[in-house]
């Protein structure tokens, strides 16, 4: 057996177990111990068996260490049908999140199980590549083809509720008692005499699907991912479980695959993705550094840069105060970002409730004495020494002890800026680009005394 993967016996169920900290990634030594442990569990004399996973979550994707390297054996098949295969019923018991690899390994399961917080998906969209274990192929059969091009296609991620409505899930068991709430799904199941429920043979729901489905799916793909190639061949893979038998649908997600595989659009992405993650760890700071609360910011300018800062705040729930000299100018830099998020309104992609409610979240104010009580605030006024150092020697007097004070120049010192105020410790530049609530990168700049 793998140390990652461990099987035990519980009286008429077999438990099978994978531990591999810290999201139990499908490395090459889980899937050899997925199948040694399978095929040790079909030869025993239980009724069912479980697969769960320690730690917070279950398999929640590939090994990314794994990525852009020569593959290691077994092939990822090799476990997905061991279990598949299985002549007692599988049940997946679900926590954390099951994506990628982790929901695929979950549908070649009979059943799933999961607590009210899981949420399953296949995110492989985001790195240019589309689900290469039968993803594309066994979800339609439990979901039908809208629901799965909407899923795969745009890599979002199911919350347990409407998994469990949709099917993927079987049940729901409470949180912190998942192993035995998968036990007794089980013992239920055998009692009842249910049938294996292999999803590849399901066709219900991949019969006589309206082919406009598809059509409309690339028309809002290519209009939302424009010249993307990976979302378009989700819907080929996913229009291809609808009109081929499962072995033939295998093999064109197969080729799909293949062929994103090799493109340099994945490339690129697979490169964004990393490079994502290595922005977010700062070599020379501490694992065990305190992070501070922002639980509300102050943004100074309402141009297009302050005005996009402010959204970039209130999309993720934070209150922002945002302050101007004039009330004309305030007024202004108000509509365009009402203006912004009216047009996003329009294409869809907020409510008109959701508008109001991110409106709500931003508080305009001429007086600086408005700003006492927040825990950061950042200066985006046009790029001149003596009004950044003006301004940062009024928040010295206003900002509360421990309030962050942000400067969003591309060109200026930040440590001359720093030195006008009596706490340079708490000075930084966030450098912003525009439009600020799009774009996600942020330059940090940490100054002599940050």
């Amino acid at each position: 057996m793998s140390q990652s993967v461990s099987y035990t016996v519980d009286g008429d169920i077999s438990v099978v177990t994978v531990n591999n900290p810290p999201v139990n990634a499908l490395s090459h030594h889980v899937r050899q111990g997925l199948y040694d442990c399978f095929t040790a569990a079909a030869g025993d004399d239980t009724v069912a068996t479980i697969l769960i996973c320690d730690g917070r979550t279950f398999i929640a994707g590939a090994d990314i260490t794994e990525f852009g390297k020569p593959p290691k054996p077994p092939h990822f098949s090799l476990p997905l049908n061991a279990i598949e295969s299985m002549s007692k019923p599988v049940v997946a018991a679900i926590h954390g999140t099951a994506l990628g690899g982790g929901l695929e390994t979950a549908l070649c399961c009979h059943y799933r199980v999961g607590v009210p917080s899981a949420k399953v998906g296949l995110p492989e969209v985001h790195l240019g590549l589309l689900p290469g274990a039968g993803g594309t192929q066994r979800l339609p059969r439990l979901i039908g083809a809208r629901a799965a091009v909407e899923a795969i296609a745009t890599g979002s991620h199911i919350d347990a509720a409407t998994a469990h409505a949709a099917g993927v899930i079987d049940a729901l068991v409470d949180e912190g008692d998942l192993l035995e709430g998968a036990k007794t799904f089980a013992r239920k199941i055998v009692s009842e005499g249910a049938t294996l429920r292999k999803v590849r043979d399901m066709k219900e729901k991949v019969t006589g699907v309206d082919p406009a489905i598809f059509e409309t799916a690339r028309a809002t793909a290519t209009k939302a991912r424009r010249g993307f190639k990976a979302p378009l061949s989700c819907i080929a893979c996913v229009e291809a479980a609808c009109t081929l038998s499962f072995e033939e649908g295998m093999a064109f997600e197969r080729q799909m695959f293949q062929e994103l595989h090799d493109d340099i659009q994945s490339s690129a992405q697979q490169h964004i993705f990393f490079a994502e993650r290595a922005a977010s760890k700062v070599d020379d700071m501490p694992n065990d550094v305190e992070l501070l609360d922002i639980t509300r910011v102050g943004v100074i300018g309402a141009g297009t840069m302050g005005g996009g800062i402010a959204m970039n705040f209130a999309n993720a729930g934070i209150p922002v105060t945002l302050l101007e000299m004039n009330q004309e100018v305030l007024d202004k830099g108000l509509g365009v970002v009402r203006s912004n998020y009216e047009r996003t309104a329009k294409k869809g992609r907020l409510s008109d409730a959701q508008v109001e409610e991110r409106m709500g979240l931003i508080t305009a104010t001429l007086n600086y004495e408005d700003l006492t009580d927040v825990d950061m605030i950042i200066e985006a006024v046009y790029e001149n020494i003596d009004v950044k150092k003006e301004i940062f020697g009024k928040l010295d007097e206003v900002a509360r002890a421990g309030c962050i004070l942000a400067t969003n120049t591309s060109t200026l010192d930040v440590d001359e800026i720093a030195a006008v105020t009596r706490r340079p410790e708490m000075v930084i530049g966030t450098h912003f680009f525009s439009p600020a609530n799009v774009m996600k990168l942020l330059e940090i700049v940490r100054g002599e005394k940050t």
